[in-house]
């Protein structure tokens, strides 16, 4: 039996309001299907941030998890840079 993979996302926190929880856009290219043009796509997902280690502007790795709420299905995986504060 192949072993299930596990999705992993890449994108910036955009909210870091709620306790414990992060909402994060994934930012995407794709082509067009009919006019070959490139187009960008955002998604927003809500993923839980144990320790509230994430902050607004972090690029963030997030993986998928069991549901933990209505709409919580991610979780954090690591922070892969700080947002800079000036």
């Amino acid at each position: 039996m192949p072993e299930k993979q596990i999705k992993e996302l890449v994108g910036y926190v955009t909210s870091d309001k709620m306790d414990k929880t992060i909402c994060v856009t994934i930012k995407n290219r794709v082509l067009h299907p009919v006019y070959g043009k490139v187009i960008n796509k955002t998604k927003k997902v809500k993923a839980h941030d144990e320790k509230n280690e994430a902050k607004l502007g972090d690029k963030v790795k997030v993986v998928e998890c069991r549901p933990m709420s209505k709409e919580k299905r991610w979780r954090l995986y690591s922070i892969l840079s700080t947002a800079n504060k000036a």
